[in-house]
């Protein structure tokens, strides 16, 4: 899972008023990978090259215990939450900022090999659906389009943003599943990841600068 992880920011935004802004949300979608890469650089999680350990990612993603067990997810959820309740003193907000950074572990439940975990320790878990591309495809292109389309009718931004924003989430999709596999793990892989996600977050918080439905 990639922009599909952002589907749970933008229905956010389009469920509540109350709801952080819709950069912020980009944030916390995506927030437990921000310091997943941020961690592999400091060398306290890892990941390997193992082509065929999947049919779409071969990347095998063996030891990341504080970013990807539902307990540290829920701990990035909780250290989240607490920054925008006390930003804005709004405990809705701060709850649906948390709930978005904790939706990141049970969307990669869905798609993962077994290799998540929920304390950080065996048993790993993973339904496993990169091996079943023409189901995860469409089920990832569709939760974030959807998404996508329910945000721009409630928050009613500029259609053009929300069509860049559109552009640039397919762009950053076709890469990860068809773009060229790195040989190997290296710093690079980081910095290419902190790029895409700061991208999309960017072009959001651009367009959401435009709703016409404020929070």
């Amino acid at each position: 899972m990639f922009i599909g992880h952002w589907a749970p920011a933008l229905a956010a935004a389009a469920a509540s008023r109350r709801a952080p802004k819709i950069g912020t949300l980009f944030i916390a979608a995506q927030l437990v990978d921000w310091a997943f890469f941020g961690l592999l650089l400091a060398g306290v999680e890892h990941m390997r090259v193992s082509p065929g350990i999947s049919v779409m990612n071969p990347m095998d993603l063996y030891h990341m215990p504080l970013t990807h067990s539902l307990l540290g997810s829920a701990g990035f959820a909780a250290v989240f939450a607490g920054l925008i309740w006390l930003g804005s003193k709004d405990r809705t907000a701060a709850l649906i900022g948390g709930a978005v950074v904790l939706s990141h572990w049970f969307l990669d439940l869905l798609v993962h090999v077994p290799d998540l975990t929920l304390a950080g320790s065996p048993p790993k878990l993973g339904f496993g659906l990169w091996n079943h591309p023409m189901i995860e495809m469409p089920l990832e292109l569709g939760i974030t389009l959807g998404a996508l389309w329910w945000y721009a009718k409630v928050r009613r931004p500029a259609p053009l943003r929300v069509a860049v924003l559109a552009v640039v989430l397919l762009a950053l999709q076709a890469v990860n599943w068809f773009g060229p596999v790195e040989p190997e793990v290296t710093v690079g892989t980081s910095l290419l990841a902190f790029f895409a996600y700061g991208l999309a977050t960017l072009v959001a918080w651009w367009m959401g600068k435009s709703e016409s439905i404020q929070s």
